[in-house]
């Protein structure tokens, strides 16, 4: 058990034929871009390629749910002087889509006729928003970017594919998407331009030029000190009552041994001034498992949930930005990053050569202008790891010495209306068990994920006794089935493609988990 404290000629010769862009378009303003005249030198080209040359001549990026445009299609097109509109609706080949900008992006979506089905309150059922996000630069998908609600704290966040679903309440129709990831510039999509797509989400990496002298006379702990000292401000002095996703797994080797995840209630106590701890309520839960009675070793991931709780190092108090640890870690201000449009501070921690504790390793970002706490990634350094086996390993299969090989944590926050809620934690953890006398080991790999779907501050309440989830408890254990089509309308992440390759090779027919 372990506790977790052949290719195609072209008839021409140039393959890619050239837009130009007339002198002086870009001064009109944005809105006018659709507007906007172009040259287009005869030629044939697929549409993906076309809107390629269009983004690299405008500096325009392209929003749309693939599902829209066949990015294979070949066209022959010669245009001069045509309205960028105009072009767009013949190398689409579709005449009813609309073109809107948004920032410095070009969103292709359906005429909002579609979306009365959304707006429908007699059935009470969202619409889903789902896609991909990707690096604008190298089209790498980024994992755990949050997508979210501008208005209250409901989101999720991508899995480690960068791929993310996300219901639509008809109350909220009218809203507006925010999609933020460390590093890049954010994105804000209309909920009316998005709900019922496929969205290709493409992110651009933000670098602010940080003078050295700028970055030398700071001082990390103090910053450190002035984000503990924010918490009641930024955090609120009142509870929540928070929904959120959680799943946990434990592949044996790149078998999946179990796969257990559920729905969860959680009582949030307010951030200071309370002397109460959070709860959890299980609404709904799954799992499968793959282990048999012949198997001669299985792990199994004790007290994930209260991990998970444990792991709100604002709440908790992270060590590397506890006064009485702080003696024992180096601290160094790397870089100024963006943060959901915002600016934040990257400072890098580790533990002191002469620290007689293991201590983490890592990174933890923090807003310079508010000082709240945005994310922090941190690990128990492999050089230390060997020394806190025993804070892992509860018990140990006869015959068997198991130990952890790396533990890696992962914790951030989101900011809505001035507030500061938890948004997504993360494990992953990496343990070799060797049968003595045996020559080789056995790896074993165990993640466990929470993600905040939604936040509410009204008629928060602690539960019953009765309700509390078995936060401490095996929670694989404590389910009995697993339903193909259980979550219905609840938010859930959808599993990675190692994962969900792991789940059709024991042949579990999952539904939302489909071709």
């Amino acid at each position: 058990m372990l506790p977790v404290n052949g290719s195609i000629k072209l008839r021409h010769a140039a393959i890619a034929f050239l837009f130009l862009l007339l002198p002086g378009i870009l001064c009109s303003g944005q809105e006018k871009i659709l507007d906007s005249l172009f040259t287009f030198r005869p030629g044939t080209i697929r549409t993906g390629k076309a809107l390629e040359s269009i983004t690299k001549q405008t500096g325009y990026n392209f929003t749309y749910d693939s599902r829209l445009v066949d990015s294979e299609r070949k066209i022959d097109a010669d245009f001069r002087n045509v309205p960028l509109k105009d072009i767009l609706k013949q190398i689409i080949g579709n005449d009813s889509l609309e073109f809107s900008v948004i920032d410095k992006y070009i969103v292709i979506s359906r005429p909002e006729v579609r979306h009365v089905q959304v707006s429908d309150t007699s059935s009470g059922k969202p619409d889903v928003i789902s896609g991909i996000i990707t690096d604008e630069e190298t089209g790498e998908p980024l994992p755990f970017a949050t997508i979210g609600f501008m208005s209250q704290p409901k989101g999720t966040v991508t899995n480690r594919n960068g791929e993310f679903g996300l219901s639509v309440p008809p109350e909220l129709i009218n809203d507006t998407i925010a999609v933020s990831f460390l590093g890049y510039s954010g994105r804000k999509i209309p909920v009316k331009q998005a709900a019922g797509s496929f969205l290709k989400i493409s992110m651009k990496r933000e670098y602010y030029s940080i003078p050295e002298i700028i970055i030398r006379n700071q001082i990390p702990q103090e910053i450190i000190n002035k984000s503990r000292k924010a918490i009641q401000r930024n955090y609120g002095e009142t509870p929540a009552m928070m929904t959120a996703f959680y799943r946990e797994g434990i592949f044996r080797k790149s078998e999946l041994q179990t796969y257990s995840e559920a729905v969860i209630r959680i009582f949030k106590s307010a951030y200071s001034g309370s002397l109460l701890g959070d709860q959890m309520k299980v609404y709904k839960s799954r799992k499968i498992e793959n282990v048999s009675v012949t198997d001669t070793l299985a792990i199994r991931l004790k007290a994930g949930l209260s991990t998970c709780l444990d792991l709100d190092g604002v709440r908790n108090t992270f060590d590397f930005i506890d006064p009485p640890f702080m003696q024992d870690y180096n601290y160094r201000l790397t870089d100024i990053v963006n943060y959901d449009n915002e600016s934040a501070y990257a400072i890098e921690f580790s533990q002191k050569e002469n620290a007689v504790l293991p201590l983490f390793e890592g990174t933890i970002y923090i807003n310079t202008n508010d000082f709240g706490i945005c994310k922090a990634d941190f690990r128990i350094s492999p050089s230390q790891i060997s020394k806190i086996k025993e804070s892992f390993i509860t018990s140990s299969s006869g015959g068997f010495t198991t130990w952890p090989v790396s533990v890696n944590y992962s914790v951030s926050y989101r900011k809505v209306n001035g507030r500061y809620y938890l948004n997504h934690v993360r494990g992953d953890l990496v343990f070799n068990s060797k049968q003595r006398k045996k020559l080789f080991s056995t790896q074993f790999k165990v993640f466990f994920e929470l993600a905040i779907t939604g936040a509410d501050l009204k008629n928060v309440k602690r539960f019953e006794r009765d309700e509390l989830a078995p936060v401490h408890s095996i929670f694989s254990k404590t389910i009995n089935s697993y339903d193909p089509a259980f979550w219905g309308s609840q938010d859930f992440l959808k599993p990675e493609d190692d994962l969900l390759q792991a789940l059709r090779n024991l042949k579990v027919k999952l539904q939302e988990f489909g071709e």
